[in-house]
């Protein structure tokens, strides 16, 4: 116990530690502006299972705020991130509801993509990183890249207080899932193995849908670190910019050429 309580109080002290929280974490749920859930914090991970605080988010081993790098993108750690357990609560929302997720904090420096996924799930008791396919529901990602580093999903979210909005589809069939969302920072994306990914998973009960589930894609399929929307130098004026991953699932792309996807069913 002593052992737990020493390595706890260190953790938290690295994570106040200066420059470690630059990147951050979602630190809570908005349903359609009402109510708040609390997300993870990584120094949960640490805790004994009856001390954990009851949450949706899924905790990891991101007490720095920290990525999973693309040499891991063929390992568990890119679902929820680095050895990510899931949450013992869930968020009800409803089909076509909208999720307010507030990042405690996001470093203007880190330009990326902003990407939205789910996974179906048959309990989340039982779910674990390496058993989830996900769906992907909403992605932005170049905004202008005239002016090199340009301007990207990222810097929108840090304009909105650093939250990201995104819409559950209204055609999805009732059940739970896992949703991911993720913040790809690309500012040392120009070198092999320089992109950083900021996976965060959420538990979530849907009601009211219908339809079928779309076909997942194993986690550890994702993304290749030699994407060319994940090696790519951002110091350099850009025309384009392929959003990595598998193509949106049952969502009707509103736009073709490196704007925001709007979530339309």
């Amino acid at each position: 116990m002593m052992y737990q309580a020493s390595l706890a109080a260190a953790v938290a002290a690295l994570a106040m530690a200066p420059g470690v929280a630059a990147h951050g974490h979602v630190k809570s749920i908005t349903v359609n502006g009402g109510q708040t859930y609390p997300g993870a914090v990584p120094n949960w991970y640490y805790l004994p299972a009856n001390q954990v605080p009851a949450t949706a988010g899924w905790y990891a081993l991101n007490q720095d705020n920290g990525f999973v790098e693309p040499s891991k993108f063929g390992t568990s750690d890119i679902a929820c991130h680095k050895s990510a357990k899931p949450g013992s609560t869930s968020i009800p929302v409803k089909a076509g509801d909208t999720l307010k997720l507030q990042w405690d904090t996001w470093p203007e420096s880190h330009h990326g993509p902003v990407i939205d996924y789910l996974a179906k799930v048959n309990s989340f008791s039982s779910a674990t990183a390496s058993s989830l396919s996900f769906f992907k529901i909403a992605e932005s990602g170049l905004i202008n890249g005239a002016s090199p580093p340009g301007t990207w999903a990222s810097d929108n979210l840090i304009k909105n207080g650093n939250a990201w909005n995104v819409k559950i589809p209204s055609s999805l069939p009732s059940g739970s899932y896992v949703l991911r969302h993720e913040i790809i920072g690309l500012h040392s994306a120009g070198s092999n193995n320089g992109a950083q990914n900021y996976p965060q998973c959420i538990n979530l009960q849907v009601t009211g849908g219908s339809g079928s589930v779309p076909s997942g894609t194993p986690a550890t399929s994702l993304y290749k670190a030699n994407d060319p929307g994940i090696l790519i130098s951002i110091y350099q004026s850009l025309s384009s910019y392929k959003i990595p991953g598998p193509a949106l699932s049952g969502i009707r792309k509103m736009a073709r050429h490196a704007r925001d996807f709007a979530v339309e069913e």
